[in-house]
């Protein structure tokens, strides 16, 4: 899934098909992804509100586990994403995990 600067979430692969977001993690997780760069500044209003409710939206269809855990890729792998201020904004999110 990727969260567009419009707030609109836009599907990729979909839920029911492994994605090819985070090598080692595609077939046990669910990948989002912000348009943009995000290393000295925020995603917009618009785009971080989108993503809470598309998590709390997929709690409520099932698709997400609601003891899910919350990490960034940077965690699992060697890149920047999600950029370090998109980073540590998700870090004081509800189901934040230090480790993965």
């Amino acid at each position: 899934f990727v969260v567009g600067g419009d707030g609109k979430i836009y599907e990729g692969a979909g839920w029911h098909k492994v994605g090819a977001h985070t090598r080692g993690y595609n077939t046990r997780s669910l990948g989002i992804s912000f348009i943009g760069n995000f290393s000295d500044k925020l995603p917009n209003e618009n785009q971080l509100k989108a993503t809470k409710d598309f998590l709390q939206c997929a709690i409520e269809l099932g698709e997400l586990d609601k003891n899910y855990r919350l990490f960034g890729a940077r965690q699992v792998s060697a890149t920047a994403s999600p950029g370090l201020k998109l980073y540590n904004e998700i870090q004081n999110w509800p189901n934040y995990s230090r480790s993965p």
